[in-house]
Parts: structure tokens; sequence; C-alpha cells
């Protein structure tokens, strides 16, 4: 018997959670997700998500994909999922009937990672585990010189963890946008990278790079020579795991209309525009 696929547009803080995938004895998103659809289905096989977000990484686009009994309508399914999510923080956005070819992972086209960081003396209440926070501001203009030196397809050795399973470690970055945002009490930076796939800890690792070179601790230049030299040793310190959001991931066919994060609407900009 022919059961329908599903794919479930997903939100999620990940401070309380071990991670997306499933582990023996830890919290996760996957499993609270697999066992409210569980609820619905208790013949559903599990939940296969586009992205494995490390511990205490949020998401605001996470997809996933399930295979079920029954052909519910898109809405209905979702509204039951999130009863049955409750009191976790987790959120299904949206829900649409998929072909059977349909892989959360597999037929992803792009993702979309967006980075956090408030610069302000005092501590974060609202923003807490929602950001990195530093105490010092950052040169913008440096930052953006040494993003661009990532742009393109590269061997990014330097730019992923030690415990990347990941075969091969060139990946092509489409775009690592340096963006601004200032209100009276704090500057916040973000960074927004786009590409089809990414490495191990890759956009974190890229992060805590570019920091180093705000700081005026690295020059724009030693960006490019960090990631020449493919060896983790020439990486600068790996950013916290919750300034981290999954923002989008994006297929051939926009199966969810509107349902979109906001960080990633617009096409990535040109390497010029950085």
């Amino acid at each position: 018997m022919e059961m329908p696929r599903f794919a479930l547009k997903i939100e999620y803080l990940g401070k309380p959670f071990s991670g997306w995938q499933n582990q023996r004895g830890q919290l996760t998103v996957q499993q609270v997700v697999e066992d409210a659809v569980r609820e619905l289905d208790p013949a559903c096989i599990g939940v296969h998500g586009a992205g494995r977000t490390d511990a205490g990484v949020h998401a605001l686009g996470q997809v996933a994909h399930c295979d079920l009994a029954r052909d519910w309508d898109a809405f209905r399914l979702s509204e039951a999922l999130n009863y049955h999510l409750r009191p976790h923080p987790v959120a299904i956005l949206g829900a649409a009937r998929v072909p059977d070819s349909f892989h959360a992972r597999f037929s992803a086209i792009g993702r979309c990672y967006v980075y956090r960081i408030v610069s302000r003396r005092s501590p974060l209440t609202i923003r807490r585990n929602r950001a990195w926070h530093i105490r010092h501001e950052l040169d913008l203009e440096a930052m953006r010189q040494g993003a661009a030196q990532l742009l393109g397809l590269h061997d990014f050795t330097t730019f992923r963890s030690a415990a990347c399973q990941a075969r091969s470690p060139v990946r092509t970055l489409d775009a690592l946008d340096v963006r601004l945002e200032q209100t009276n009490h704090q500057t916040e930076y973000v960074l927004v990278a786009t590409a089809q796939s990414f490495l191990h800890r890759q956009v974190r690792s890229i992060v805590g790079t570019l920091e180093r070179v705000g700081s005026g601790a690295w020059t724009p230049d030693q960006v490019g020579e960090a990631l020449q030299a493919r060896t983790r040793n020439a990486c600068g310190p790996v950013a916290p795991a919750h300034g981290l959001y999954l923002s989008d991931v994006r297929y051939s066919q926009d199966f969810f209309g509107n349902v979109r994060s906001s960080d990633c609407i617009e096409e990535p900009g040109a390497a010029g525009e950085i």
C-alpha cells in the first residue's frame, strides 16, 4: 500500500535539545517530532530532516519529511502535530503533501544559515541563549572583506569540524552577507550564509574567524590565508552554537507557499555586495 509523504517546516529553540538527530538517552528535536507523529500514526517509520543541527542550534525553517498511513489535510496535520508537541519549544509552521521522490535532505538545492552577534555592555536577557553576546564593537567593513575571500568553490578543510563525516571538504559558498542592525541599547551583527550544503560546524567556524577580524586580532587577508592552509589549526575559534539558526531550506518547488524565514527571502547578493 502506497503511503502519502508529507513535508514539514519546523521551527525550534535549540537550548533544551542535544541537537536534531536522535541520540540514545538524549532529548532531541527529531525524537519529539517523531513522538508527535506517532501519536497520529503509530506505524510511522521515522521523520527525516534536511539538516542535523548541533546541540543549542535553533531553526526557523528546518524541513523534514515522513510517510503516513492516512492522506491528511495539510493544515489539520500541522495543527494536530503542534498539539502533540506541547510543551516543547518546537512548532510546525506548515505541512505539505509532496511526491514520493521528495527527500528533505537530498532534494534540497540550497540552505541558509543565520548567525547573530549582539554587542552591548549589559548582559542579555530576552536574547540570552539566542545570540552570541560580546562587549566590544566589530569592524563591519573588515568582516565583509574577510567574508568575500570565502565565496565560491573551495576546499573548506580549515573551516570544518575534525569530526565531520562528509566525504569531501569541497563546497561552494554562494553568499556570505554581513549586516548591521542597531538600536538605542545595542549593536547586532547578522551573518547570513547560503550554499547548497555545509560541512559540520562550517558556519560557526567561519563566524568565529570573522569575529577575530572584526575585533582587529586578524586582518581580512588572514581569512584567505587560513582557507588556503587547509588545516583545522589555521581556523579561528568556533562561535557558540546558540547564535546559529537554520533559517531556510530551498527546493526546486515551493511546497510551503508563504511560510518563509524573513532573513533569507531575498536572493543572495553578488560577491561585491557583501
